[in-house]
């Protein structure tokens, strides 16, 4: 009735819109179940086992409007029933599941080898029972769902034959992480019996598991068979009792019978699977032979999906052998659906979009041998898609059941049945699944005289509910928005006759709320509503206080929900009222606001917005203003209620003035600052400081604790920077904004002390004095230096010198001889003196004898050795009180001052020669001389140069590959050891040289590899410390390397004369180039013997001209001027000379400025030029 919509009732029944759970509880727990309906006041009924469950500690049923629950309490396993809730026509069923407290599942190995956790195990089972066979499969390391197949035998996939004999299930545990996987048989038949075989596989792995079933026979045997849900299924004689329980022998009489008599011996006898007898016939019969047609026969048995394509293939001994399909016997001829083809000795038959008329017994015959095969199409399941619904109905009213099914053939499935005054369950069954509901038959209406009415009432009266019912015997119970009411002193029920009473005395608030009256055994719910008349009242969380304070924050909005009471609906009044300060009196102002609409019209910042049960009172962005007492007043004809509310606006403190800076140190300072002026109405909880430097805009934090006090010490800033500060206020409500920047301040502190204050040297009268620079001066910089004395005995300090003093040096003048002396030295910078460097014994003014010494330098200790050119600067520093006679000599002889430079000091002696040359090598003694003290050093110079080339150099052997050389040292050695010598030879005919030996040490010299029939020129550089000598000795005849074998001499020819004068074969060309830029001349010249290259320009010579730089490669002539000026502008010339003659050519070159202007006249610019 509910989904066909053709069933009308008197009373409309509203569905379940959430419908409770079947839920797993642990014994000793508690189980809650909750399901809504669309309305509320409808009455919900809870059963357990068929039997409706009444409210106890155990039980507790709560009902809130359209929310229904059934809380078990203590749950045992007692409760471990099915459950239901019906709610008018509609009832939902759910279980409780409940699992032994204390209890846990045993644990279930994995099978080390395979998949499995359980193994299906063998079952028995009586005809007509049902058995269920269960596989369990761990899923804690797969990564999807295993797939699962159950087969019967070795090849049937029992998938395809899910109907009314046989059902699959799975499910998966998340807690466990396990699937099960169970075969449910239902109906069990003797041809049941037989194996059975589980597989499992996933991406990687596979694993199968068998078991049997037994099936006994039942008392009364049945007649039914399991082929109508295992279609075409193989049996053998072996495996279980033929269908006929007759004693006719079928197997006898299909045995003898022709195929033609087939059919007819099947319909006499009630076969139900006469294909599959005669295939059990054919495995009875003796093994054929080997085919000598087939290499490869059909497989017994395909199986594919409806609407799929499969191939059958053989293979044939012969590959040009003709092949025929037959199908049922037929031959199958060539279509769109079945497709023949022959590749090598396979012949594939295809079958293509495969229907229910496909499953048949094929064939394939070659000559007089056959190859056999049957093909199965699997059929998809029908699945129920919306099950049947339960049903409420009075006797004699029509049902209608409806479920619906999916199907490709049949989209849609209904199965419409009619009953009068029958209790029961009703089942459809499909191959898919299966649907149950029941049907609840009510045997007689119930009709309804007089309803309830609703009821307004005033306090204290007295309200009564009455209905009255056609059956004076029917009882009821009375809700109280949904609940039953139960009676008192105040409330009572009463049931005369056919009328039933609510009275309930003395009414309060409490008491308006809908009221229904159910009649037992029917589905009738009447219903009213008790509406309460009351006077006006303000419901505030606040009114016990005096008077009732609401604090705002200054600039956020002010919503004020003051939630009223009163029937009828009271008029809202709204006052502020300025409240004297300090006891005084003023008129209040008053604002009104009676009129809603004009609130609602208005968009001013204060207003009030009125709504049904409440008024809002609204001031957008609070202000100090707005601080005050506003009254609320409700008026309605019952009476009158008013209340005070006092509005407190509170806000950030103001700035506090300008901070403060003083003790300002090297990188600290002190800042001050006085609290505001207004704290906003709530206390100073601190202050926040910041500062930044005068030149940038960046400020930053100084302190993330709130400072409580009016001081703080900066530090950590950067000397001889300018900074500002500023401060911040804080209260509960925020920060306040930043007051003024203080004045500006540099962070500055006095140098350190002086360094190293030492006494240099004392006279008779003066006192010589040194220090070094303070340590740490700052970014104040360092002015000058204050020096002071203080004579022993007094504490009187005199300044030593006039002002400040930028050296590091002092001399005291002017002191009394025998004076004892205290001297000390402080730095001064803008931030003032540095403390006092003191020497901390008293100086004497007296003249000290210090006996003469020489303090030589470690390098003078040794030969000075010099390159000739090399400046000399020899430094020694001496001691010696009162300044000592200095006195150099050189080999004893006096120095000459023209030649040599001497130059005294206090402190040191000093030799000078600008350019050393060989005579200034020897032995230099300096004496110091005190009265009749003395000391003397003696310091050795050595000038060296470059040696002379060596003497008598002599060809003295010419021997196969080999010549041998002898040589004496040279006679100038440059005032330096002879290192050792550089032998080099040299083609005559190219006179190119290349080295043979270098540092070579003795005075003779073999030359080896030398080329036959080449001569040799040789020559030799001697070598010293300050290199190479500048000539060589050359060898004067050339050492000819002989030949072996027959001399041949040559004819005597006169000599031809190559001599040639220079003549130029390719001529300068004039130029004009732009200054700045390098420029080149070129020419080509040839001459015998090679002639000599002369430039010039304007008839001047150009060699010793730095700007210029020639080249001579192969004949041609460069010339490359660096960067010309104008004035490198003018006629160039090329003069090439030798013995025979020589020749010259020229050209112009024109060098124009960067700077001309292009329409400048051509001869202003040559003249500018």
């Amino acid at each position: 009735a509910q989904y066909g919509g053709k069933r009308k009732r008197k009373t409309e029944i509203s569905a379940f819109t959430k419908k409770p759970k079947t839920t797993e509880v642990t014994a000793g727990n508690t189980a809650v179940f909750e399901a809504e309906t669309e309305k509320s006041g409808i009455k919900v009924k809870w059963q357990r086992a068929g039997t409706e469950i009444t409210e106890s500690e155990k039980y507790v049923i709560k009902t809130e409007g359209n929310k229904h629950s059934l809380t078990i309490n203590n749950v045992g396993k007692e409760d471990d029933v099915t459950y239901a809730v019906i709610a008018g026509s509609s009832k939902v069923k759910f279980e409780l599941k409940v699992k032994e407290a204390g209890t846990t599942q045993p644990e279930e190995h994995q099978d080390p080898i395979g998949l499995f956790v359980a193994r299906p195990q063998d079952g028995e089972v009586t005809v007509g029972g049902n058995i269920t066979f269960t596989a369990k499969v761990a899923g804690e390391s797969l990564l999807k769902k295993p797939s699962v197949k159950w087969f019967k035998g070795k090849w049937m996939d029992l998938g395809s034959k899910v109907g009314k004999h046989l059902q699959l299930h799975e499910n998966y545990d998340r807690n466990s992480k396990v699937y099960t996987f169970e075969m449910e048989i239902i109906e069990a038949n003797m041809t049941f019996a037989g194996g059975y075989r589980c597989e499992v596989s996933t991406k990687d792995k596979f694993d199968s598991s068998n078991f049997n079933l037994t099936v006994n026979e039942a008392p009364v045997s049945g007649d039914l068979d399991i082929r109508a849900a295992f279609r075409h299924q193989v049996i053998h004689p072996c495996e279980g009792k033929s269908e006929s329980q007759s004693d006719v022998d079928v197997w006898d009489i299909l045995r003898k019978a022709p195929p033609t008599e087939y059919e007819k011996i099947a319909f006499q006898y009630g076969i139900t699977d006469l294909r599959g007898m005669l295939k059990r016939l054919k495995r009875i019969k003796k093994e054929e032979k080997k085919s000598t047609a087939f290499l490869k026969k059909l497989d017994p048995a395909y199986q594919v999906d409806k609407g799929q394509k499969i191939k059958l293939m053989v293979e044939v001994a012969n590959p040009d052998a003709d092949v025929k399909w037959l199908k049922n016997g037929q031959e199958i001829q060539v279509s769109g659906r079945y497709i023949f083809e022959a590749v090598g000795n396979k012949r594939i038959l295809t079958i293509n979009h495969c229907s229910l008329a496909d499953d048949a017994a094929y064939e394939c015959v070659v000559g007089d041998e056959k190859s056999f095969t049957e093909l199965f199409v699997k059929e998809p399941p029908i699945l129920i898609t919306h099950p049947l619904e339960d049903q409420m109905v009075m006797v004699g009213e029509r049902v209608e059941f409806e479920c619906e099914v999916k199907n490709q053939t049949k989209p849609n499935q209904h199965e419409t049945i009619f009953l009068h005054g029958i209790y029961g369950h009703y089942t459809v069954k499909t191959n898919g699944g299966v649907s149950v509901a029941e049907l609840i038959v009510q045997e007689k209406k119930l009709e309804v005289y007089q309803s309830i009415a609703d009821l307004t009432v005033k306090a204290r009266d007295q309200a009564v509910f009455k209905c009255e019912v056609s059956d004076e015997n029917v009882k009821g119970i009375w809700l109280k928005n949904g609940k039953e009411v139960i009676p008192d002193e105040r409330i009572k029920i009463s049931h005369i006759g056919r009328i039933h009473k609510l009275t309930i005395e003395d009414v309060t608030p409490e008491d308006e709320a809908d009221y229904s009256f159910i009649p037992q055994g029917f589905a009738y719910n009447l219903s009213a509503k008790l509406q309460f008349l009351e006077p006006p009242k303000i419901h505030l969380d606040c009114l016990g206080q005096s008077p009732d304070t609401i604090v705002v924050v200054a600039g956020n909005k002010l919503r004020l929900d003051v939630p009223v009471s009163g029937d009828p609906t009271p008029t809202v009044i709204w006052q502020k009222i300025h409240q004297a300060v300090s006891g005084t009196t003023c008129n209040d102002f008053i604002c009104h606001f009676h009129c809603p609409q004009l609130l609602f019209e208005s968009e001013g910042r204060v207003r009030v917005e009125m709504h049904e049960d409440h008024c809002v009172f609204i001031i957008e962005g609070a202000e100090k203003e707005d601080e005050g007492v506003y009254r609320v007043i409700l008026k309605n004809p019952v009476g009158e209620d008013k209340a005070d509310i006092t509005v407190k606006v509170i806000d950030v403190p103001d700035p506090p003035e300008a901070p403060t800076i003083s003790n300002i140190g090297e990188d600290y300072c002190t800042v001050q600052w006085q609290p505001p002026k207004y704290d906003g109405g709530q206390p100073v909880l601190g202050y926040i400081l910041e500062r930044k430097k005068k030149k940038s805009y960046r400020w930053m934090r100084l302190n993330f604790d709130l400072l409580k006090e009016l001081t703080y010490e900066a530090k950590r800033m950067i000397e001889g920077v300018v900074y500002e500060m500023r401060i911040y206020a804080v209260n509960s409500i925020g920060m306040s904004r930043p007051s003024p920047a203080s004045q500006p301040f540099m962070p500055i502190a006095p140098p350190s002390e002086p360094t190293h204050f030492t006494v240099e040297d004392v006279s008779d009268s003066t006192v010589s004095l040194k220090w070094r620079p303070p340590e740490r001066i700052g970014a104040g910089g360092l002015d000058g230096y204050i020096l002071e004395y203080c004579k022993d005995g007094s504490t009187e300090w005199i300044p030593a010198l006039p002002g400040l003093t930028e050296r590091t040096t002092a001399l005291v003048k002017d002191l009394v001889t025998g004076d004892k002396l205290y001297f000390r030295i402080k730095a001064v910078n803008l931030a003032g003196e540095s403390g006092a460097a003191t020497i901390k014994e008293p100086v004497t003014v007296q003249e000290i004898l210090q006996r003469p010494k020489f303090w030589l330098p470690r390098h003078l200790r040794q030969t000075l050795v010099k390159k000739v050119g090399e400046t000399i600067n020899i430094v020694i520093p001496f001691q010696g009180k009162p300044r000592p006679k200095i006195t150099w000599l050189k080999n004893g002889q006096t120095l000459d001052s023209k030649d040599v430079g001497i130059r005294n000091s206090n402190t040191d002696t000093i030799l000078f020669i600008r350019k050393a040359e060989l005579h200034h090598s020897g032995t230099y003694e300096v004496t110091l001389q005190i009265e009749n003290m003395s000391d003397k050093v003696a310091i050795i110079i050595q000038i060296i140069d470059k040696p002379g080339p060596p003497q008598n150099i002599k060809l003295v052997d010419v021997w196969g590959f080999n010549a041998a050389l002898e040589w004496t040292p040279p006679q100038d050695d440059g005032n330096a050891q002879i290192l050792g010598y550089t032998v080099q030879k040299a083609d005559k005919k190219t006179m190119e040289w290349y080295t043979v030996f270098d540092h070579y040490r003795r005075t003779n010299c073999i030359v080896s590899d030398l080329i036959m029939g080449n001569e040799y020129f040789f020559r030799i550089f001697s070598e010293n410390l300050c290199g190479l000598s500048e000539t060589a000795a050359t060898t004067k005849n050339p050492a000819h390397i002989q030949k072996t074998g027959t001399i041949y001499k040559p004819p005597s020819y006169k000599a031809h004369d190559f001599s040639e004068a220079p003549k130029f074969t390719h001529p300068l060309v004039n130029r004009s180039v732009i200054a700045g830029y390098n420029t080149t001349l070129s020419c080509a010249v040839r001459g015998i013997p090679k002639p000599k290259i002369f430039w010039f320009k304007n008839k001047m010579d150009l060699s010793g001209d730095a700007k210029y730089r020639m080249f001579s490669k192969q004949g041609v002539l460069t010339l490359e001027i660096r960067k010309p000026t104008p004035f490198d502008g003018g006629i160039y010339t090329c003069k090439a000379v030798n013995e025979c003659g020589e020749d010259e050519i020229e050209c112009r070159l024109d060098v124009r400025g960067n700077q001309i202007n292009p329409m400048d006249n051509p001869n202003t610019a040559m003249k500018r030029e």
